[in-house]
Order: structure tokens, then C-alpha cells, then sequence
């Protein structure tokens, strides 16, 4: 059973968007989400999940079916 995330989709969209924003802010996507991670209180691999999520909704990255 899924458990309920403790934080809203809309603090985890604004976090989607500032990993997005800065990226170039620091050497590495993952750089940038363990920094945003500790800013929100999340853990780094919540963060991870939803920054991939977001890259399989908007085609940046195919579904696990598509890939070859």
C-alpha cells in the first residue's frame, strides 16, 4: 500500500521547478536536488522520484515501456 506523501503536490511541483531552474546553478541535477531536498525537509530520493516523474510526463525522458 502507497503511503500519503506528508508533503502537498504543489510543494512538490515548486520543488520539481526550482531542481529545473537551477540546475545550471550547480555541477550536477542530483547537486541540485539534494540541495532543494534539504531546503523543503524532504529526503534527496523523494525529491529524485518526482524530478523523473515530472521528466516522463513532459516526454523529456520516455516511459520504462518505450525505452529500448
Amino acid at each position: 500500500m502507497k503511503r500519503k506523501s506528508k508533503f502537498s503536490p504543489e510543494v512538490m511541483e515548486r520543488a520539481v521547478r526550482m531542481v529545473e531552474e537551477s540546475a545550471s546553478q550547480y555541477e550536477s541535477q542530483w547537486a541540485a536536488i539534494e540541495s532543494i531536498a534539504a531546503k523543503i525537509g524532504c529526503t534527496s530520493e523523494t525529491l529524485r522520484r518526482s524530478v523523473r516523474q515530472n521528466e516522463r510526463d513532459t516526454g523529456v525522458i520516455p516511459p520504462a515501456n518505450d525505452r529500448v
